[in-house]
């Protein structure tokens, strides 16, 4: 049996989702599209990824926040566990270099060591 799920995140900003999902390689499509479970039903997103030789995840937001939609049981090679860390880790880089840019920072060094970023910004005074 097939059903779409959501699953709540604490992501809100678009544009760093969809970073981070081009950093964990996906396609991204985006505006007012639907995805479709294995009987058919279909739900409105606003963000779809499809992995392959899989069925297709959205993204779409609920009070301001990010919920992940996707027929589980037709989605292959992806645990849902396993997406949202890969998406939390890059969605964190990438909202923590934007801010730390628009307060004058910049990258000097990145350092990706067993599975943990470590990032050397500095400031000019």
């Amino acid at each position: 049996m097939s059903h779409i799920s959501k699953l709540k995140t604490e992501w809100v900003d678009a544009e760093i989702l969809i970073l981070a999902l081009r950093d964990l390689g996906y396609p991204i499509e985006q505006g007012e599209l639907k995805i479709t479970s294995l009987r058919g039903e279909q739900t409105d997103v606003e963000i779809k990824i499809r992995p392959p030789l899989s069925a297709e995840i959205g993204f779409r937001r609920n009070k301001g926040k990010f919920e992940i939609i996707a027929d589980w049981f037709g989605v292959m090679g992806i645990k849902r566990k396993d997406l949202v860390r890969q998406i939390n880790q890059r969605y964190a880089y990438h909202a923590a270099r934007q801010k730390l840019e628009e307060q004058g920072f910049y990258l000097v060094e990145e350092k990706d060591e067993a599975g943990k970023i470590h990032l050397l910004l500095r400031r000019m005074l």
